[in-house]
């Protein structure tokens, strides 16, 4: 079980890692931002409320890709523009996530922050996901990086989403908060860099 040294090395990481990253990505951030605002004719930085640690919401950043705003989930990629359909491939719309890391809202690494009616309803032993700060990165985020491509497959997205997908990453993040070590986070890292 991830132990409160282990948190504070973890938030310690997370801010010199961040520090070190954005003054390089500041410009391409800058950039994707006017490029997404003249393409989806909207303010290129889409903002919204997220579960947090212990359950506190916050609100998260990411590069606007969708046309319309919020949409049904399993259907976003269908509603993003060209650009955004791109940009949510390669995750460069989740680059000013690193500002929400560097502010304490997010770490590196974890589950992926959810909207509510997830991670705020868990019960029981599965709460322990909560002792963590959500993540830019993380198991379950690495084994579900084509979620959407899977959700837009599917009858009713909203169902498996519930009943299977959410589940199971609910499954792989309870081992990720039972089994914490510093060389497991710096592993994700490594391996969701190679993944892109």
């Amino acid at each position: 079980m991830i132990t409160k040294t282990q948190l504070k090395i973890k938030r310690i990481f997370d801010v010199i890692l961040s520090l070190i990253l954005l003054p390089i990505l500041i410009i391409p951030i800058l950039l994707l931002i006017v490029v997404s605002t003249i393409d989806t004719n909207r303010y290129g930085v889409f903002s919204q409320l997220r579960v947090g640690q212990h359950g506190n919401l916050f609100k998260i950043y990411k590069i606007r890709t969708l046309k319309d705003g919020i949409h049904k989930l399993g259907h976003q990629e269908k509603s993003a523009t060209p650009i955004g359909k791109y940009l949510r491939r390669t995750k460069l719309n989740e680059l000013p996530q690193l500002y929400n890391v560097l502010i304490g809202d997010m770490s590196f690494v974890g589950p992926r922050p959810d909207l509510q009616g997830f991670a705020d309803e868990l019960k029981g032993e599965d709460r322990i996901i909560l002792k963590v700060k959500p993540g830019i990165t993380g198991a379950a985020t690495l084994k579900y990086k084509n979620e959407e491509d899977v959700l837009e497959r599917q009858k009713d997205p909203e169902h498996y989403n519930r009943t299977i997908i959410w589940v199971d990453k609910v499954k792989i993040n309870k081992k990720y908060v039972e089994n914490y070590s510093f060389s497991l986070d710096l592993t994700l890292i490594l391996k969701s860099t190679l993944n892109k």
